[in-house]
């Protein structure tokens, strides 16, 4: 099952548009029952700009991400996000963003005692950051975010992360 969702993860990742990748980021996290977060990813820039004219922007980027949480087990997670940004015009500085996407989980159990209905989950995340250095690559956030299958199956307890991010924007 795990080699069937790495392979589809693979796939969503070549087939996104044919865009140069702009980003990489490494998160790590706690959350609920004690777990764990590592999670790595892959961003591209929205070419979508509003508000373009004052010195902020509201954009966006597509994230592409895999990552595992752990408990007493190791649970796989693989992601695919649209995230909305509010920046300052230049790339530095203060930023807040928001989210809402899509995750397979590996397994519906994060612990012997917490089942999910169903291995899709919806995520979404609140966070804000600063990014610095030549041209704004260099990013460091803090994330909430909370997964669950949005109530389409029981039992559906859903899970909360407080993330720290670290990321790299190559351009």
């Amino acid at each position: 099952m795990i080699r069937k969702m790495a392979a589809a993860a693979a796939l969503l990742c070549a087939a996104l548009p044919a865009l140069a990748l702009d980003g990489a980021a490494l998160e790590l996290g706690s959350g609920d029952e004690s777990s764990e977060l590592l999670r790595g990813s892959l961003q591209w820039k929205w070419q979508r700009k509003w508000f373009a004219d004052t010195g902020w922007e509201l954009s966006g980027y597509w994230e592409a991400s895999v990552g595992a949480w752990t408990t007493d087990k190791t649970l796989i997670d693989f992601g695919f996000t649209p995230v909305f940004r509010l920046q300052r015009r230049d790339w530095s500085g203060p930023y807040v963003e928001a989210a809402i996407g899509f995750h397979l989980l590996s397994d519906l159990s994060v612990t012997r005692s917490r089942l999910f209905g169903s291995r899709f989950q919806f995520g979404d995340h609140l966070a804000a950051g600063w990014r610095f250095g030549p041209r704004g690559r260099y990013d460091v956030g803090l994330r909430a975010q909370h997964l669950s299958n949005g109530g389409l199956k029981q039992p559906n307890p859903g899970i909360n992360f407080a993330i720290v991010r670290f990321a790299y924007f190559f351009d």
